[in-house]
């Protein structure tokens, strides 16, 4: 199976979802779009991965590289390939679909207990809740015909999938406790101290190792779902 990973910004890699990928002997490639690499053809994947990033999938004038990268989204859904988003990568394939993705009513960062609102189609590979590393500040309408399948009190679309072969994730079910280090220390200014939905570093940092651990058998039994999905 042949993985191409989208990375948006140097501290926001695939991390777990490299490691589930070596492990089952995948081969992995990836497109460092900051730094200016080059997108992949549909052709030359058979799971695509988007992973987060600080910027809005609507700055496409600061970050030109973003209209493209839609572009591939919606033709690897149309040519059936398994597509898999994380946080940003989730709105944007949002977006991609033709749904808004717009400033969420409650900024999120740290872990932060996630509700199954479906048990049926991928919807039965998660838990009824289980606690994710949440670091995003904006949210976005489900696509026609997808499928919600996750929920958190303070913003309602968490997860879905698109047929049964696409599925985008608000939160980061990849992150280690090296991956949210980085986003600490990279990222750590935008915590706001005293806010209902907002952990502070410390407590992000000391909680990675158990919280992460606990949602991996979560994260490899939906990327192995995509593997089957893939066409």
């Amino acid at each position: 199976m042949r993985i191409h990973y989208l990375q948006h910004v140097i501290f926001e890699g695939p991390a777990a979802i490299e490691d589930w990928a070596r492990q089952k002997g995948h081969t992995v490639t990836g497109s460092h779009l900051y730094r200016g690499d080059p997108l992949p053809g549909v052709s030359a994947f058979d799971l695509l991965v988007m992973m987060g990033g600080p910027m809005s999938v609507n700055d496409e004038h600061e970050h030109p590289w973003l209209l493209p990268e839609k572009q591939l989204v919606r033709k690897a859904v149309q040519h059936g390939r398994a597509v898999f988003g994380v946080c940003l990568g989730a709105q944007l394939i949002a977006s991609a679909l033709g749904a808004s993705v717009y400033q969420a009513p409650e900024r999120e960062i740290g872990w932060f207990p996630v509700r199954r609102v479906t048990g049926e189609r991928i919807g039965a590979l998660l838990p009824q809740r289980f606690t994710p590393l949440h670091w995003h500040g904006e949210t976005f309408d489900l696509p026609a015909g997808a499928v919600r399948l996750a929920e958190t009190d303070a913003v309602p679309n968490q997860a879905f999938q698109f047929g049964d072969n696409v599925v985008g994730l608000q939160f980061h079910m990849e992150a280690t406790p090296q991956s949210v280090e980085m986003l600490v220390e990279n990222a750590g200014q935008e915590i706001q101290e005293g806010q209902p939905f907002q952990q502070p570093p410390h407590m992000i940092v000391a909680q990675a190792p158990e919280a992460s651990a606990a949602v991996r058998p979560v994260l490899w039994k939906l990327l192995d779902h995509l593997v089957g999905a893939a066409k």
